[in-house]
C-alpha cells in the first residue's frame, strides 16, 4: 500500500486567503491546501452555503467536507468595516488570493485586485468566475449545469435520441479549480524567482471549453458540430458500453490490433475483414451495425465472462462500477486513496484524498474540515489589532 506520510510538501510557507463558496473556488483552494499551503477561508455569517448540502453527518455536510480539508475558517461580515479592514490584512500577509464571486463584487468591497496591486506587486489574485473578468456576459452569475449548457457540453452527452442531459459529474467545476491551481502555481513559480504578481481570470466557461477540445477541433476541422453518441466515440469503435447477459460493460479497442483481438475473443474472425469495419474510421460511421453484431455474442455470457476474456487478451475493459464499486476498487485501496476524516464534533467519516504521489509518497489529510468560524479569534488575536489602525 502507498504511504500518504507527505515528509515535504512543495507549498509549505504559502499562504492563501480563500473568499469562495460551493465548489470552484474551495476546490482550487484545497488542492493549494494539499500541497501544504496555509489557507484560510473568509466565510460571510451564514457561511459557505455548501455546509447546508446533504447528506449530514450530526449537522455536518460531508459535501462540505470533502472541499474544505486542511483550511481554517474564519467568520467576517465584509460589509462591517472592521471586519473588512481585518480581510484587507489577511491579504496584505498573503501570496496568493482565491476569490469566485462575481466581477467587481470584491471591487465594492474595496478587496479587488486593484487594491493591492501597487502596495503588494507580488500578490497573485486569482478570480473564478462564470464568464470572465470582462466581456458582453461578465456579469452574468453561473453553476455548473448553467456553464455545461452553454459551453456545449450537454449537447454531446447523452443517447443520440434522448432529451439534454448534463455528465453526472460537475466538470465545469472541478475543471475551473483545477485551471486555476494549475495558473496559480505557474504563477508561483516566476513570482519565486522575481517575478511580479498577477491577476488570475479562470471563467468556467472557457475552461469547459477548453478541456472539449477533441470536441471543439472537429467542429473547427468539418464545419460541423458535433453530435450525442451515448457511451460511443465519434472517430473509433468498439469504443463504448455493450450490453452482456447480465448488465453492460465497456470495451475500448483503441487501435487495430486491439480490434483484431476483439475479433478473436468473440470468435468473429470474419468481421475483420467485413468492408464496413477495416478501418478505425469505418467502424466509427458504421458502429451501430456493428454493435448490433458484436452484442449478438456478447449477450451469451455474463459480464464476469467477457471481463477475464478480455483482460487476458490485453484488450482494454472495464465494469461499470457505481460509486461503491469504484471505490472499493484494488486499486484504490492499494494507493491509500479513501482516508478517514473526523468532521466537527468529533464524528469519523471517510473522503478522497489527493490522487498525486510524489516519489511514491501521496499527501494525506493534515487537516480536518473546520467548523464555521473556528478560527475566527484566533486570526483575530493575530491581525485584529492592526487592522484597526489602518
Amino acid at each position: 500500500m502507498h504511504s500518504t506520510s507527505s515528509p515535504r510538501l512543495p507549498l509549505t510557507g504559502v499562504r492563501v486567503v480563500e473568499f469562495c463558496s460551493t465548489a470552484a473556488g474551495p476546490f482550487c483552494a484545497m488542492l493549494l491546501a494539499d500541497m501544504g499551503a496555509d489557507v484560510v477561508k473568509v466565510e460571510p455569517p451564514a457561511g459557505d452555503g455548501l455546509r447546508q448540502w446533504p447528506p449530514l453527518n450530526n449537522g455536518y455536510s460531508e459535501n462540505f467536507a470533502s472541499l474544505n480539508r486542511n483550511k481554517k475558517s474564519v467568520l467576517l461580515d465584509l460589509k462591517v468595516p472592521q471586519d473588512c479592514a481585518l480581510a484587507r490584512r489577511l491579504i496584505l500577509d498573503a501570496d496568493i488570493v482565491v476569490e469566485n464571486n462575481r466581477p467587481g463584487v470584491m471591487d465594492r468591497l474595496g478587496l479587488g485586485y486593484a487594491n493591492f496591486r501597487d502596495e503588494k506587486p507580488q500578490l497573485l489574485y486569482c478570480s473564478i468566475s462564470a464568464y470572465g473578468q470582462s466581456g458582453p456576459r461578465a456579469e452574468e452569475g453561473g453553476f455548473d449545469l448553467t456553464i455545461q449548457a452553454s459551453a456545449g457540453v450537454m449537447s454531446v452527452t447523452g443517447e443520440s435520441d434522448g432529451a439534454p442531459v448534463k455528465c453526472g459529474v460537475p466538470i465545469s467545476d472541478f475543471a475551473s479549480g483545477l485551471y486555476g491551481a494549475f495558473a496559480i502555481a505557474a504563477a508561483l513559480a516566476d513570482v519565486r524567482t522575481g517575478g511580479r504578481g498577477a491577476h488570475i481570470d479562470i471563467p468556467m466557461f472557457g475552461c469547459t471549453l477548453a478541456i472539449a477540445a477533441l470536441q471543439t477541433s472537429e467542429y473547427f476541422g468539418t464545419g460541423n458540430s458535433p453530435r450525442k453518441l451515448g457511451s460511443a466515440h465519434p472517430r473509433n469503435a468498439p469504443y463504448q458500453a455493450f450490453k452482456a447477459a447480465d448488465g453492460y460493460f465497456a470495451i475500448a479497442a483503441g487501435n487495430h490490433k486491439l480490434w483484431i483481438e476483439v475479433c478473436r475473443v468473440l470468435d468473429m474472425p470474419h468481421l475483420a475483414e467485413d468492408a464496413r469495419f477495416t478501418t478505425p474510421t469505418l467502424r466509427a460511421a458504421n458502429q451501430k451495425a456493428l454493435q448490433v453484431l458484436l452484442e449478438s455474442s456478447l449477450v451469451q455470457q455474463p459480464v464476469e465472462h467477457w471481463i477475464a476474456a478480455f483482460r487476458a487478451a490485453g484488450v482494454p475493459h472495464a465494469r461499470i462500477n457505481d460509486y461503491a464499486a469504484a471505490l472499493a476498487d484494488p486499486q484504490t485501496v492499494h494507493m491509500n486513496w479513501v482516508q478517514p476524516l473526523t468532521l466537527p464534533g468529533g464524528e469519523t467519516t471517510r473522503t478522497f484524498g489527493s490522487p498525486i504521489r510524489m516519489d511514491g509518497q501521496g499527501f494525506a489529510v493534515r487537516d480536518a474540515p473546520p467548523a464555521l468560524g473556528q478560527h475566527t479569534q484566533e486570526i483575530r488575536a493575530r491581525y485584529a489589532p492592526a487592522a484597526e489602525t489602518m
